[in-house]
């Protein structure tokens, strides 16, 4: 009963971090850079959608998104400025194949900086994203979260700058990209699991 009990407190702690990407989740720590990176593929062959995700903004600069498949060359319009798209509004970035590097692309209409989402491409040396899972809505399907910064070099580091809230999206026909706090979380189970799953063995 005891290893019953333990096997269901580890399945529970999975099934936490599972939950925790249902939505998505705004960057905790405004004023100071996103320490983590992020890759992005293309899940599958097909279309890349971008929904636009910010209900309001307090940003000041007009800020259009676009996707680069890097392993084409290919790169799509830019679209759905932070001022004027409405939450949900869609936009189809175009055909991708499955598996391509993706780089998603953040047009500061009000100075003409692009920002990436490859930090090392980034004039300012800064990591401009900040990205999780999202499980959708009425207005937006399931799908990658993808939230930009887009002060040069960050700002005066208030609260209000670099705080990944100046154009948001959702995509899909992306590869998940996992929280990386939540998969430590999940990382740090693991040996929970297998002492339990050892303990099964030898009873």
């Amino acid at each position: 009963m005891k290893n019953i009990n333990l096997l269901a407190l580890a399945i529970a702690s999975v099934l936490t971090v599972s939950n925790a990407q249902a939505a998505p989740t705004e960057y905790g720590n405004p004023g100071t850079e996103n320490p983590f990176t992020y890759t992005f593929t293309a899940a599958a062959t097909g279309d890349v959608f971008a929904y636009y995700a910010l209900p309001s903004t307090t940003a000041v600069y007009h800020n259009e998104f676009g996707l680069w498949d890097v392993t084409t060359g290919y790169h799509s319009n830019f679209v759905l400025d932070n001022h004027t798209a409405n939450y949900g509004d869609s936009y189809n970035l175009g055909s991708v194949n499955a598996g391509d590097t993706l780089v998603f692309e953040l047009l500061v209409n009000s100075n003409w900086y692009t920002w990436y989402s490859d930090k090392s491409l980034n004039s300012d040396g800064l990591n401009h994203v900040y990205s999780n899972s999202f499980a959708g809505d009425s207005k937006i399907p399931a799908g990658t979260y993808v939230a930009f910064e887009d002060l040069q070099g960050g700002g005066d580091h208030s609260v209000n700058d670099l705080n990944y809230h100046d154009a948001t999206y959702v995509l899909t026909n992306v590869a998940a990209v996992p929280e990386p706090e939540e998969f430590a979380m999940f990382l740090l189970g693991l040996p929970l699991i297998s002492w339990i799953a050892r303990r099964k063995l030898a009873a």
